[in-house]
């Protein structure tokens, strides 16, 4: 298994169009072969009038798995849809140990 912790930086006032664009595209990667998790989450303790991260976290059967997700056309074009709402973009891929 792996499991991967994407966090996006936004732009300022994009959070509610990076979401619209996030949710519409979960069910779709919730139903891709190896999917056990892909679930946004957004800080705790932050400002609701700043609101500039969010933190996708994800598990995967495998790393295969992982890989055939980042090559679907569905990610791609979500990726072309949010590049112009975020200002960075960080991502972790971990195994348990």
């Amino acid at each position: 298994m792996v499991n991967v912790i994407a966090r996006s930086r936004l732009k300022s006032g994009c959070m509610e169009e990076y979401l619209r664009i996030l949710k519409a595209n979960v069910p779709t990667v919730l139903a891709e072969e190896g999917c056990l998790r892909y679930e946004p989450c957004l800080d705790v303790d932050a400002d609701p009038a700043k609101g500039e991260y969010v933190t996708i976290l994800e598990s995967w059967e495998s790393q295969a798995h992982l890989q055939a997700h980042l090559a679907t056309k569905h990610m791609a074009a979500f990726r072309d849809a949010v590049a112009p709402l975020r200002k960075e973009n960080n991502v972790l891929v971990v195994t348990p140990a």
